[in-house]
């Protein structure tokens, strides 16, 4: 019976795997439109709670996440296009600036460690790093494009994404208990106890971290700002974006920020030493403060395991692959948890007689025989 489960789940999922594949030109409205009933349905179920009803709630969040939706992109998106633009331009002279600033102030160093030829090289590597960093994001964009636009266009995302999100955010509570009716009686419990743990997951970590890279995106733009750094509302916003993936943003808005004010400040190392503070602020705050209180400790995603999955899924599925990878990833790890918690207290681990002396006396309390 279990060989004959685990087959029919293992084949589930592998066709899964299939349909988004073969589909993947035109799930993104569809997968954003159920990620979006999905983040909002707890506010939802509070409103239905005081007596608003299902239907009226759900007209009443989805009109308000639209409007500030909108509003955001009429107010925030010209100013990045404008700095994006801006910062494209001058490229190049940040580039020429920082390597004169290096031959100028590190020249003595780097000759008296590696001669005149390594001051040339670090000069020159330089430029091939900015040069490659901008060819890869510029490949990677454009994969994440091709991959995650729909047959039917941009605009499809901004009719069908709301509409999905309403039907699904009507239906949502009758959706789940259709699916458990689904579930053999044997096993309900168990399923509903993985399925608990993997909600836990995921709302921890999706509702938690966006709420920590909007107000650390808002936190750095206004810092940088306020200190006068050019494009400092585009590196913060683009660091705060990007804080879901572990050390990614910080730390590219971090050389991103320097590197600007290197060339802006200098001689005067005060605005530069401002601009390393508030990176290292931000830091603090994240690991301190938003991230356990927001975030919470039971997500259970490894750093390293969430930076594949962002890139596996974003390579096979383009964008719709990465609003999958944080969930998807999530509930693998719950289920490879509860994998490995059969398996130890299967006969396969602990053998016919219930283990060996050493396993008995640890699970009787004991300390192993010498």
């Amino acid at each position: 019976m279990m060989q004959r489960q685990l087959g029919m789940w293992l084949a589930t999922g592998l066709v899964a795997l299939l349909v988004l594949y073969v589909l993947r030109d035109i799930l993104l409205p569809f997968v954003a439109g159920a990620a979006l009933a999905y983040l909002l349905d707890p506010l939802a179920d509070r409103l239905d709670r005081i007596g608003i009803g299902r239907l009226g709630a759900t007209i009443l969040i989805l009109g308000l996440f639209v409007l500030i939706f909108v509003l955001g992109l009429v107010i925030i998106v010209p100013i990045a296009v404008n700095q994006i633009v801006a910062f494209a331009e001058q490229l190049p002279t940040y580039v020429t600036r920082l390597q004169g600033l290096i031959a100028e102030h590190g020249a003595p160093l780097i000759e008296r460690v590696g001669g005149q030829d390594a001051l040339q090289q670090v000069q020159r590597s330089i430029g091939d790093v900015v040069g490659q960093g901008a060819a890869w994001v510029a490949t990677f964009l454009r994969s994440i494009w091709s991959g995650g636009k729909a047959v039917v266009g941009v605009m499809s995302i901004l009719v069908v994404t709301p509409v999905v999100a309403f039907y699904l955010l009507v239906d949502w509570d009758r959706m789940i208990l259709t699916i458990d009716s689904w579930v053999p009686p044997r096993n309900r419990a168990t399923v509903r106890r993985l399925a608990r743990e993997m909600d836990r997951a995921v709302a921890g970590f999706v509702r938690g971290q966006t709420a920590v890279c909007i107000i650390l995106g808002l936190f750095y733009a206004t810092g940088l700002s306020l200190i006068g750094l050019n494009f400092g509302v585009l590196i913060g916003m683009l660091a705060g974006l990007i804080s879901f993936v572990p050390y990614v943003g910080s730390l590219t808005g971090l050389f991103l920020s320097v590197g600007v004010a290197l060339v802006q400040f200098l001689p005067d190392w005060t605005w530069v030493a401002v601009t390393l503070g508030i990176f290292l602020v931000g830091q603090f705050v994240e690991g301190n403060i938003l991230s356990p209180k927001l975030v919470g400790d039971a997500v259970g995603l490894h750093p390293v395991w969430l930076m594949f999955a962002l890139l596996a899924f974003g390579s096979m599925f383009g964008f719709v692959g990465l609003l999958l990878a944080v969930p998807v990833s999530a509930m693998l790890g719950v289920l490879a948890r509860f994998a490995l918690a059969r398996y130890r207290g299967s006969e396969m681990y602990l053998g016919a007689d219930e283990g060996a002396p050493e396993i008995r006396s640890l699970r009787a309390g004991q300390a192993p025989d010498a």
